[in-house]
Parts: C-alpha cells; sequence; structure tokens
C-alpha cells in the first residue's frame, strides 16, 4: 500500500460501521459518495480474493448511498431518467439502470429497489446523482419528493454467506430470489434485505434504516459467523476484473454512454418509452457504438496497479486503453477490462497493453466474465 494517509474530515463521512472496522484494523480507505469505503485489512488482495471465494466476508459498503423518489410520479420520474423500461418492474425487485443525460452520456449505474408503487431507492455508485434527480423533478414539474434516507447498507459476500445472513434474519432469507428484496425483522423494526451484491461469489445485502443500530447489526451477523470464517472485507479487484463488474469512474463516466458498457440489454431503442437522452441513444445505435468494453488477459508478470488509461494496440495500431487490471492467482496471468475500438474487440483477437513500467505485454481480448 502506498504511504500516503488519508486525512479524514466531517466532510467525509463515517459509517455506522466505521467504530468496528476500525477495532478490526482497517488499513485504507477510499471516499465514495463522500463517505469512507473500507479498502484494505491487512492481508493481500490475492489472500482476500481466495477467502472471499471459499467463506464469507461483511462489507461496509454504507457509501453506496440511497435516493428515494417518493410521491404519487415517483414511477415517471424514475422511468425518465433510465433507458431500462421498469413498465413490469414489481415491489420487491432489485432492477440494475443505466441513468443517462440528454447526450446519452452515463450518470451512474445504480440498483433501483421498488418499495412500493410510489416509492423507490437509487442504490447508487460513486456520483451525485441526488441533485441530479432534485435538478430533474423540480425542472420537470413532477410532483415526488427526493431525499437521501438515513440507508446504510452492509453487504454479507461470499458462498457461506446464506448460512450467515438466516443464522440472523431466519430460514426465510433462504427463499429470496436473486436481485429480490423483503422485509426481515431485526430487533424491533424490519429491514430490507435483497439477494444481491457487487461480487459474483453470491451474498446479500442489507439496508439498515436506522444509522444508530450499526454496531448492534454488525455485532450480530459478526457473533454468529464465528462458525463460518467470517472477516471484514471490500469489494475486490481480482474478482471483479474477472466477474466483468464495472465501476463507475474507472470504466464509465459521463463521456461513455450505456452500448459502450454493454448495456444494451438494458435500453429500450424502439420508442415504446420515453426518457431523458432518448433520440440521443437511438442516433448512437443506429451504426452502434465505436468502442465497447472488454475483458482483457495479458502476460510480462504481475502487473502494478493501473492508476490511468494504459494504451492497448494491435499490430502497433492504438485501439484502446485499460481501465482497470491486476494479476490473477486462478489464471495465472493478468486480467483487465478495457475499452477496445470496434473492429478490434472480437474474442481472441490479439493485443499488447503498455503498462506504466514501460513493459510491453502480449495479450488477447477476451469475453466477460473471465
Amino acid at each position: 500500500m502506498s504511504s500516503l494517509a488519508l486525512a479524514v474530515s466531517r466532510r467525509n463521512r463515517r459509517t455506522p460501521y466505521t467504530d468496528r472496522i476500525e477495532t478490526l484494523g482497517v488499513q485504507g480507505y477510499s471516499i465514495v459518495n463522500h463517505t469512507l469505503l473500507p479498502k484494505a485489512f491487512g492481508r493481500t488482495v490475492e489472500e482476500e480474493y481466495w477467502h472471499l471465494r471459499s467463506s464469507v466476508q461483511l462489507w461496509d459498503v454504507s457509501c453506496q448511498r440511497q435516493v428515494e423518489v417518493r410521491g404519487p410520479e415517483a414511477a415517471h420520474l424514475v422511468q425518465m431518467m433510465t433507458p431500462r423500461d421498469l413498465g413490469s418492474a414489481v415491489v420487491g425487485q432489485c432492477l440494475y439502470a443505466p441513468l443517462i443525460d440528454d447526450k446519452a452520456g452515463l450518470i451512474n449505474d445504480p440498483v433501483i429497489l421498488k418499495r412500493a408503487e410510489d416509492w423507490y431507492w437509487l442504490s447508487i455508485a460513486d456520483s451525485d446523482v441526488l441533485l441530479w434527480t432534485k435538478g430533474l423533478a423540480l425542472g420537470l414539474g413532477i410532483d415526488v419528493a427526493v431525499t437521501e434516507p438515513d440507508v446504510s447498507p452492509l453487504a454479507v459476500q461470499g458462498p457461506r454467506a446464506e448460512d450467515l445472513v438466516a443464522a440472523v434474519f431466519g430460514d426465510a432469507v433462504r427463499n429470496l430470489a436473486y436481485f429480490r428484496f423483503s422485509l426481515f425483522d431485526f430487533l424491533d423494526r424490519q429491514l430490507v434485505v435483497a439477494r444481491s451484491g457487487y461480487s459474483k461469489q453470491g451474498g446479500f445485502e442489507i439496508y439498515l434504516d436506522d444509522s444508530s443500530l450499526g454496531t448492534e447489526l454488525w455485532d450480530m451477523l459478526w457473533s454468529a459467523g464465528q462458525g463460518l470464517d467470517v472477516t471484514p472485507g471490500c469489494p475486490n479487484l481480482i474478482e471483479r476484473i474477472e466477474g466483468g463488474l464495472l465501476s463507475y469512474g474507472n470504466e464509465m463516466t459521463r463521456s461513455n454512454n450505456p452500448l459502450e458498457i454493454n448495456l444494451d440489454r438494458f435500453c429500450t431503442l424502439g420508442g415504446q418509452i420515453d426518457y431523458i437522452g432518448r433520440p440521443a441513444l437511438e442516433d448512437i445505435s443506429r451504426d452502434g457504438p465505436a468502442q465497447r468494453i472488454r475483458g482483457v488477459v495479458f502476460d510480462g508478470g504481475p502487473c502494478a496497479a493501473c492508476g490511468s488509461p494504459w494504451p492497448v494496440y494491435a499490430s502497433d495500431r492504438p485501439v484502446g486503453y485499460v481501465t482497470s487490471a491486476i494479476w490473477s492467482p486462478r489464471l495465472k496471468c493478468n486480467v483487465a477490462l478495457g475499452m477496445i475500438q470496434k473492429g478490434f474487440w472480437a474474442t481472441g483477437q490479439s493485443v499488447s497493453v503498455h503498462s506504466a513500467d514501460g513493459i510491453e505485454r502480449s495479450g488477447s481480448v477476451q469475453a466477460t466474465p473471465m
């Protein structure tokens, strides 16, 4: 890890779990949505990776702030924000959905939780969706209340996650389908528990809606997990890249559109619904995007962290750039996500990656997950 320290102030919000995280020896943070996100606990990324694939971890992901849209026109406003058709969404469903602006640029890629017909939570990645949503509601004259509620998600991830969550919330949690949520008793209230999370190893996200209960929630899960090899953890870069999970601010920003990041299946382009940016997105779809996110594997020994885009070449021609990269101990090569130009993104395309250490590394384009 770098020796540079993060200067924490009240602008960078602590979470209901920070006290416990610090007791367990957190050694690094990132800042997401102005909120602390634990990033290291004294183990290597590889050690965390193997543990995540075999056991269970508790992740403080309070940084996944909720933008609440509630009121008689809530469904209308949320639909205006995304090209995904929400017309058939049901209460209790989680929906991954790109949000776009008038130029089809990606504002965010939240998971939308439909709490009721007039009540939605947008569980956001790292961009300021709250103000965007408020601005749209005011500018379009839509009758809703837009707020950031006191909700701090805690993720339980890994193949033993179901056993741990069931030990605290009861065996009924085992009946939750993927990307569905329900209410489960906790102390004197009910909490939203969803079968979801930012890994491919299976797990749940618990949406604590009272910060004062953070210590109790953490302690109950921690105690129940002692026989399950539970540890604190965080999103793992190796597992994320292998699984093809995208990171807003890394794989995409507002300069990208949903088709470039392979979200075609979440975009309604035939005019059946209206949304902000529809004409722009339909224009892009006519010829298709000029570039797409793809997996890339390459050799040259374990690579350093990808702090800025690395050029990707095919036959000495620049054809894209790597957005995230790391050594995979399972695949025994470097794995990456990268934005690759049309005509060069086919699986198996030979490429070379020019990493920040000055090494030209031979590789190929791959589909995701890897």
